[in-house]
């Protein structure tokens, strides 16, 4: 959630002089209207965007009444709702999954535009109702239960999530002001960081070519997106200034700054041990928030969203919980897909949504992110992918997988 920048109309809160304490002060006024302009001298019908060829959630929930509604509507920082909807008007599908086709330009776009945002949300996250529903949170690694996964089939672990910086829109729109503001309270917070977690933070822009070398050697280096989701959305501006990339010494904890969202925080290491990832990773997300705290700013967080974050598909706890397993056999099972819905992870190539896997060997994780929490998520990939690893031992065997077909809910 590239090769072409696309020009984006910014009426954000840089063009109506607002710094961050100002931004955050605006959150209880009325929504905006836009001022006068030549776009508005057409009706919102003649605006309304073709949307007759496109397969995303965006798509399937916005009306002509609720565009009409909304398209001269600001939000509290001075976002509109079609730089919310650029990137799905931009990008009709995706070959793998079904996108989105939406982000959030700032934590207020959720409540601003609901009566797109809500029933986006609850077609994503398997229905769950914002209106209705509280998300749980629950960062306490001593709830999970096991966690050693076999490591002749499991090759690695990960848990990563991401973090707002409340009072500063969101990558798509923010300003070059707003993005280095985000990345020197991070810089900050990582100075704060226990032993255990602390290291250095590589600039993008000041990065030296040996430092280039080695994350892209450790495979930590992000690039500047090239994808037309994210370019449409407009993350790829200003390439690459105030983003960077830092690892604590042992380079088992790191944390992406301005990628798609503010902060990126990831836990990771070779093998199965799910549990000592998960426990790194609550202990690096309790203490950037902490930290973050320390210095008079908040992570975005409401009790019916959880985190919130650029993309509607990652708000809640934002959680992708991952391995690295190999599975030739099971993948080949007709069922595979049956398994993994009932199951409620998702399968991709070990390089990422858009690839293939190789050898049999996928990247498993966990579909949900909000309604259930952090521990729930966990365990829900460690008990999945350990009924998946035993099926792959039966079939190595030729034996049959009935019963734990019916464990799964396949019948």
């Amino acid at each position: 959630m590239y090769s072409k920048k696309t020009a984006i109309y910014a009426f954000g809160a840089t063009a109506l002089g607002l710094g961050a304490a100002a931004i955050w002060n605006t959150k209880q006024k009325a929504h905006a209207r836009l001022p006068p302009t030549r776009l508005l001298k057409y009706p919102a019908s003649a605006d309304y965007p073709d949307l007759s060829k496109h397969n995303n959630i965006m798509k399937d929930n916005l009306t002509p009444g609720i565009y009409s509604k909304y398209r001269d509507v600001l939000t509290p920082n001075g976002f509109t709702l079609d730089q919310c909807i650029q990137t799905g008007v931009d990008n009709p599908g995706h070959p793998f999954i079904k996108i989105v086709g939406l982000v959030a330009c700032d934590e207020e776009s959720y409540e601003t535009y609901k009566d797109l945002f809500y029933p986006v949300i609850k077609d994503r996250h398997n229905g769950y109702d914002p209106t209705k529903q509280t998300h749980p949170i629950d960062l306490n690694a001593d709830n999970i239960r096991g966690g050693k996964l076999d490591e002749k089939y499991v090759l690695s672990s990960r848990v990563r999530t991401g973090r707002a910086i409340r009072g500063l829109p969101h990558p798509p729109v923010c300003s070059r002001a707003e993005r280095r503001q985000v990345e020197k309270i991070a810089i900050d917070s990582f100075k704060e960081l226990s032993p255990r977690l602390s290291g250095k933070y590589y600039s993008l822009v000041t990065m030296s070519e040996k430092d280039q070398d080695q994350l892209i050697a450790d495979h930590f280096l992000f690039d500047k997106p090239v994808s037309p989701l994210l370019t449409s959305a407009g993350m790829a501006r200003d390439w690459p200034d105030a983003r960077g990339i830092f690892h604590n010494v042992t380079k088992d904890f790191l944390v992406w700054v301005n990628e798609e969202d503010h902060l990126r925080i990831i836990s990771m290491e070779k093998g199965g041990n799910m549990k000592a990832v998960f426990r790194r990773f609550c202990d690096g997300v309790n203490e950037m928030e902490k930290n973050v705290k320390s210095k008079g700013w908040d992570f975005q967080k409401t009790d019916n969203l959880g985190y919130i974050l650029t993309c509607p598909s990652n708000i809640g706890n934002g959680l992708r919980c991952g391995v690295h397993v190999k599975l030739p056999n099971v993948s080949k099972h007709p069922r595979f897909q049956d398994i993994l819905d009932q199951l409620r992870l998702q399968k991709r190539g070990t390089g990422g949504v858009d690839t293939a896997a190789v050898g049999g060997t996928f990247d498993i994780s966990n579909l949900d992110r909000l309604g259930k929490s952090e521990v729930e998520l966990v365990q829900g990939v460690i008990d999945g992918v350990t009924l998946l690893v035993d099926m792959e031992k039966l079939l190595e065997k030729k034996k049959p997988i009935t019963s734990l077909l019916k464990s799964a809910g396949v019948n």
